[in-house]
This record gives C-alpha cells, structure tokens and sequence, in this order.
C-alpha cells in the first residue's frame, strides 16, 4: 500500500543570534493510513520541527513532503489553510482550547468552517466528545475540565473533521500515566477505525508499545529504524470530501487557530508557529 505522507530531504534551520542552527538534516519519512507512527527522541532533537513541516505549518528550507498525493510545499499559502482544515488533525500537549467556548463550541466551530450547517455541526461534535468519553461534560470550558479532559477535547475537535491524517506533538507529557494511556488508546482508534494516518512525536517511552511503527530522531537525523511488527491492514476508501472555503490564517494567528485550521474571532495574536524542539 503506498505511503499517505511521505517526505525526502527535509532540511530546516533556525536564526539564532549570527549563527543558524539546523534542527532538520536531510530528514526522509513515511506514514501510512491505518497505522500509528511514532517519532521518538530527546528535547531538541527536531520531532516538533519534524510534524510542523509534514502538516505545512512550517516550511522547510529543503526538501519536499508529499501528502495524499498533493505536494503540500508547491500550494500557494491559502491553498495550504484549506488543505489542513479538510484534511489535517491537531493534537498537542498544550490542548490549545479557546477559553471562552464550551467542550461543544470548541469542536462545532471548527465543523462549522468545514460547510456544516450549526445544528449538524452541534450533533457531529456531541457524537465525537462521547466517543472521546465526554458526553456528560459538553458544556464546560477549559477552566472547569481536567488535564486529561481537556487533551480529549483537543482529540475530539480532530477526529469530528474526519482527517485523513492526524498530528500528535507530545499528546501525552502534561498527563499522569493513567489520562496519558486513555490518550493513546484514542490515538490508536483514531488510525485502526477511522483510517486515518497518526504521526505522534514524544519522548515519553511508555508509548512506544502502542505503535505500529516507532522511528528515531536524533540531532535532526532519522535513525536506523526496527522492522515493523505486521504488514498494516488496508484501511478502505476515505470518503470524499466538499470543496470548502477557509479563510487564511494571518502570520501571527495563535496556535488555536494553526490547531483548528482557521483564523478565529476569539483569536489573539501570537508569533508565527515554530519550534525547534
């Protein structure tokens, strides 16, 4: 079955003072749709640089990444937004949560950018924070919910758009062992009965036995990696999707809006999304 993301030569530095530092050094990588692919290394290694330049939220200085079949780096910048909000999910170890918008809000917004109408987009949220274990906690806000609540309702805003690729930057590190384990079982799910492809990076090596697939970063360099443990299973056709309109993100969008794929009223600014870890 071929690769749904794929990338040769990645390359990415970053100022620092006179000098750049470069995070990503001819970085090659595959992932499948049906499986979870970990990416593991130490702080600094260049995973989080790694998943920013695979889901086009950073682009590389070098290199090229090809996802279901569309060169992502050759698109102009607004077909790359809409790009993510059809096809992309978020998952990171901040939750990046609107703080005024309930556990409903958060998900149905972002549907609501995808073309559904307010009342199919309230009823697909609620469906996907009961899946996530939430059903009884639909009209909380971040400030009323637990760590391990609020990354659920990071997993449930991804998986209600149906991605066909979801990106976990270290989904577990502000967890305790139990909420992290309830979060990578989720990510599992979200490959072997939603087919989407799962690229989680962390350095937390309790997750590495939930993986289908574990590659290893190292100074910006992929290491040798294990034969994988099975041949995935065909994951099916992804079901088609509208042509939908998003707006562009500005260049100093907070990191919800770069999670959720658009550019929000309840947006304040933050610097452009980037990090060398």
């Amino acid at each position: 079955m071929s690769a749904s993301l794929t990338a040769r030569g990645l390359v990415k530095s970053f100022k620092s003072g006179k000098n750049r530092v470069e995070v990503l050094k001819g970085v090659d990588f595959s992932a499948q749709h049906g499986d979870v692919t970990m990416v593991m290394g130490p702080s600094g290694s260049g995973k989080s640089t790694l998943i920013a330049t695979l889901s086009g939220l950073l682009r590389p200085d070098a290199g090229e990444v090809t996802a279901l079949d569309t060169r992502l780096w050759t698109l102009s910048p607004g077909r790359i937004d809409r790009f993510r909000l059809d096809h992309c999910g978020f998952i990171f170890q901040g939750f990046n949560l609107f703080s005024a918008l309930t556990a409903l809000q958060q998900v149905s917004t972002v549907l609501k950018y995808k073309g559904l109408s307010p009342s199919a987009a309230r009823e697909r949220a609620a469906l996907a924070l009961h899946e996530v274990g939430l059903g009884h906690r639909l009209h909380q806000r971040p400030s009323e919910l637990s760590g391990g609540e609020k990354q659920r309702v990071a997993i449930a805003r991804a998986l209600a758009k149906d991605p066909a690729l979801l990106f976990a930057d270290e989904p577990t590190s502000a967890l305790d062992g139990e909420n992290g384990q309830v979060v990578i079982r989720l990510l599992q799910r979200a490959a072997k009965a939603h087919g989407a492809a799962v690229v989680c990076v962390t350095h937390d090596p309790r997750l590495e036995a939930y993986a289908d697939r574990v590659i290893h970063i190292e100074d910006g360099r992929i290491l040798a990696e294990p034969p994988a443990p099975h041949a995935p299973a065909p994951a099916g056709p992804r079901p088609r999707r509208s042509r939908l309109f998003s707006r562009r993100l500005d260049v100093r969008c907070c990191r919800s809006c770069a999670v959720a794929g658009f550019r929000s009223r309840w947006c304040w600014s933050w610097p452009a999304w980037g990090s060398a870890g």
